[in-house]
C-alpha cells in the first residue's frame, strides 16, 4: 500500500512568523496561499505545511498519488482502497471518504498515542 508524499502539517498561531522561522532552517515556500492562511514549505525532500486557524492540532499528512514534489505518481493506491484496508484491519476512522466516489477525497485517523493522521488525495 503506497501512501504517497509525507509531510507534517502544523497548526500555527502566526503564519508569517512561522514562515520566517522555517526559512531560517533552510525551507522555502513550495506551495499554498498566504491569503488563505496556509503555506507548504520545502527543504530537500522534507515538507512542512503551515496552517493558521485550520487545524486544532498538528497532523501527519500523506498524499496518495503525489511524490515529494507534488508530481503525480502512477500507479498509486486510491484513498478509498487505503480506507477499506484500514477498516478491514479494525482501524477506527475519524472521517471517511465516500466509497462510491472517485477522485479527490480524504480520511482521518488517530494512532494509539493520539497522533492525528490525514490521508489527503488531491487527484
Amino acid at each position: 500500500m503506497e501512501l504517497g508524499a509525507f509531510s507534517v502539517s502544523l497548526a500555527v498561531k502566526d503564519l508569517e512568523a512561522s514562515r520566517r522561522f522555517y526559512e531560517v532552517l533552510g525551507f522555502t515556500v513550495f506551495g499554498g496561499d498566504a491569503d488563505q492562511n496556509w503555506l507548504i514549505m520545502k527543504n530537500g525532500d522534507h515538507l512542512v505545511g503551515l496552517f493558521q486557524g485550520m487545524f486544532e492540532n498538528n497532523l501527519m499528512t500523506f498524499n496518495p498519488g503525489w511524490d515529494q514534489n507534488a508530481s503525480e505518481t502512477n500507479p498509486f493506491t486510491d484513498v478509498r482502497e487505503i480506507q477499506q484496508h484500514l477498516k478491514t484491519n479494525g482501524v477506527e476512522l475519524g472521517s471517511e471518504a465516500d466509497e462510491s466516489s472517485s477522485g479527490p477525497a480524504s480520511i482521518m485517523l488517530t494512532d494509539p498515542d493520539g497522533n492525528q493522521i490525514l490521508i489527503d488525495q488531491h487527484r
